[in-house]
């Protein structure tokens, strides 16, 4: 997957967001602009690309203050539209450097 089709699809206000995806937003009192700016400074830490309907991948980015967000994300070639299918902020004891689990 190509971080660049995500970000330009995010700039675009091509966004579906899951259900799944803001309620764990509000669980980690993400707000959208934070998820937003650590997709547009991020890197895909994981990528999935049998996921279905559509291949995914787990970005690390940062917020505006410098806090790790992790977001799996979709990207439907066909609409050109960004899917957020989770986002939390990542567990020290589960991560090495927010990058690689533990």
């Amino acid at each position: 997957m190509d971080i660049a089709d995500l970000i330009q699809a995010v700039q675009a206000n091509r966004i579906n967001i899951t259900q799944h995806a803001r309620r764990e937003a509000r669980e980690d009192n993400l707000l959208l602009d934070e998820i937003i700016h650590s997709i547009q400074n991020g890197e895909i830490i994981e990528d999935y690309p049998t996921d279905t309907p559509y291949p995914s991948c787990l970005i690390y980015g940062e917020n505006q203050n410098g806090y790790p967000v992790h977001s799996v994300w979709a990207y439907a070639p066909d609409s050109q539209m960004a899917i957020l299918i989770t986002v939390y902020r990542p567990d020290p004891e589960r991560w090495i450097d927010w990058k690689v689990r533990k």
